[in-house]
């Protein structure tokens, strides 16, 4: 059982070559069913052969378009799905297959802040309540220190603590995603999965959250999974990037690399539709534009899945899945011409 100074505190030595998490070949495939007797015909690949690396401290942003796996990807990290193949490797530890009483203690070392604040909240219980839960989940904390635990987080994220006693519809979208990474936060995690937690909030308060997030983790040296779709804000948060298609990581690098020299034409292409703050540059610049539809993950184009929308895909990209390759540095990409 993990105990309480654990909870107030953790002393974490870090060091940017220290790997807390690492996947390797992580797969989910949803079984697909047809007719009467509900016979297998197939299956959804969800997640389909993913290999990534999380830096005690540092941030990794996972982007791609709606529909290619990202937040199936987050929740298979932190075990809210079952993989049907791969590997997960926490702190040292093999937690792929993990069940019951030996998952629920890694719990507290990973969680999650989910996209839409409005519905991850109960509607039924205060802020003081849902922050405790996790706390009375595990057992950890009771009484003062229990309320002296809660006051701290909601200070940590910015908000009074005398709100402890309202309820989630009584707050602004933006508050109510405070209060859910003060949730994630009150078992003092190693990880933490962060959903598209901006996706749902107003603009204005975008960046708040995000400047957010930055804080906390330099105060508790903690390890992201930042899942997004705005290309602007992963640049401003995250250390390394990975790019997802149909269910595959296509390219990982390190920000600065991604930004300035993107080799998989998928990652040039979403690049592209970054807007530019400079008018001259912004109208000067060539827009990559993808044409066709994403693929069904149900049945996906034989050899490179995005060679059906790629603007340089040529026979071998038919006929021969990229392997995922090394090719210098910290830079791995899945693509023929990257060779």
């Amino acid at each position: 059982m993990i105990s309480e100074r654990s909870i107030l505190g953790k002393d974490r030595q870090v060091s940017e070559d220290d790997v807390l998490l690492s996947v390797s070949n992580l797969t989910l495939h949803f079984p697909t069913y047809r007719g009467v007797f509900r016979r297998h015909v197939g299956g959804i690949k969800a997640v389909d052969g993913v290999n990534l690396e999380f830096r005690r401290g540092r941030t990794l942003g996972l982007v791609g378009e709606s529909g290619c796996g990202k937040t199936t990807t987050g929740r298979l990290i932190v075990r809210l799905y079952d993989p049907t193949g791969g590997r997960i490797v926490f702190d040292g530890n093999d937690i792929t297959h993990l069940k019951g009483e030996r998952l629920r203690r890694i719990r507290p070392s990973m969680q999650m802040i989910f996209q839409d604040p409005q519905a991850s909240l109960n509607p039924r219980m205060t802020v003081a309540s849902i922050i405790a839960e996790p706390l009375d989940e595990h057992g950890m904390l009771k009484g003062k220190q229990k309320e002296e635990r809660i006051r701290d987080l909601l200070n940590s994220v910015g908000l009074n603590p005398k709100f402890a006693s309202r309820y989630p519809h009584e707050f602004s979208g933006g508050q109510r995603q405070r209060i859910g990474i003060a949730r994630a936060l009150a078992l003092n995690p190693d990880f933490i999965v962060c959903d598209e937690p901006i996706a749902a909030l107003d603009v204005s308060i975008q960046a708040q959250v995000v400047n957010l997030l930055k804080d906390l983790q330099a105060q508790f040296s903690l390890t992201y999974l930042f899942i997004s779709h705005d290309l602007s804000m992963v640049r401003h948060l995250c250390d390394d990037v990975a790019v997802m298609y149909l269910g595959k990581v296509v390219e990982l690098a390190p920000r600065d690399l991604i930004y300035k020299d993107p080799l998989h034409p998928y990652t040039k292409a979403l690049l592209s539709a970054v807007p530019v703050p400079d008018p001259r540059v912004e109208r000067a610049r060539q827009r990559i534009i993808l044409t066709g539809d994403l693929p069904s993950p149900a049945n996906p184009p034989s050899g490179c899945r995005f060679r059906a929308r790629c603007p340089v895909a040529f026979d071998r990209c038919a006929a021969e899945q990229p392997a995922w390759r090394k090719v210098a540095g910290d830079r791995w990409v899945a693509c023929h011409l990257a060779e």
